[in-house]
């Protein structure tokens, strides 16, 4: 992958302007640009992104999903597109489409697809312009893109990169209900308020468990805290999404939760997080 042009448009200065221009026409063809962001590890947010984009395309919006977790890409796995290596057109790299959803991952472009990525900030910044820039994403109602956990070079680079550009631009915090996943979550907050980059809200995964014997639900990972932190930060609270034995099979299956069971009582929880998203947009 090279983020350089060759001069041979005729329109580049030594600055790369041509690059620039590309990346905000590029940027102007998508209407909504939404970071799922998450200040802690293991609480499921890139199953928060993968439903989220599938359950959006599934809705009649045009979506593109791109995962800028390099070191640990799970959205090729959750679509079952583990084997599949993207094409480029001779200018720009096609995304894999899944349903409609275009999708695009680092997983896609290397040789195989259990190789480690051993890359340092600079790397790893010049492949996420890249990844918006020059992969043919054409127009797009929605952008979700998944990133790693915290607030290091991938999250930095990508609010610098969309937060000034066209259409509407926000993050969507995912939670777990406990102290120890809030903590890391109020520090994501704080990094999207310094950069002046707009919080969408919160989402609370893994809240509550309903026992599929009895119907009683248990509170695993204490209650309601992400809705608490939602208020405490004064931001909304988009939702929550139960413990589901049968979504986490679906992710491993490479099959949306959304798609396979869309009329399941998670699957709702994601519609309604939807809506609650669309009214803090518009």
């Amino acid at each position: 992958m090279s983020g350089e042009c060759s001069g041979s448009c005729g329109s580049c200065d030594s600055s790369g302007s041509c690059q620039d221009q590309k990346l905000t026409k590029q940027l102007n063809n998508i209407k909504n640009k939404i970071l799922v962001l998450s200040g802690k590890g293991g609480v499921g947010k890139s199953s928060v992104a993968a439903n989220l984009a599938a359950s959006l395309s599934a809705s009649g919006k045009k979506v593109g999903l791109l995962d800028i977790d390099f070191h640990g890409p799970s959205i090729p796995t959750m679509f079952h597109l583990q084997d599949v290596r993207a094409q480029s057109d001779g200018e720009n790299i096609m995304p894999i489409e899944s349903n409609g959803l275009k999708i695009m991952s680092v997983s896609f472009v290397l040789p195989e697809a259990d190789n480690a990525i051993i890359w340092r900030g600079p790397m790893k910044i010049s492949v996420l312009q890249q990844f918006v820039r020059d992969v043919s994403w054409g127009e797009l109602d929605y952008l979700i893109m998944d990133f790693p956990p915290g607030t290091g070079d991938e999250p930095l680079s990508a609010c610098q990169l969309v937060k000034d550009s066209g259409g509407k631009t926000g993050a969507i915090i995912v939670t777990t209900p406990q102290e120890v996943s809030l903590s890391d979550c109020r520090k994501c907050i704080d990094f999207c308020h310094k950069l002046e980059m707009p919080v969408l809200g919160v989402i609370e995964n893994m809240s509550g468990f309903v026992c599929p014997d009895c119907g009683k639900e248990h509170n695993i990972f204490s209650k309601d805290g992400g809705m608490k932190m939602a208020q405490q930060e004064e931001v909304a609270f988009l939702g929550k999404v139960p413990i589901d034995p049968a979504f986490a099979a679906a992710c491993d299956n490479g099959k949306p939760f959304v798609i396979k069971e869309s009329e399941s009582a998670t699957s709702k929880c994601f519609k309604t997080i939807i809506e609650n998203i669309e009214k803090v947009l518009n």
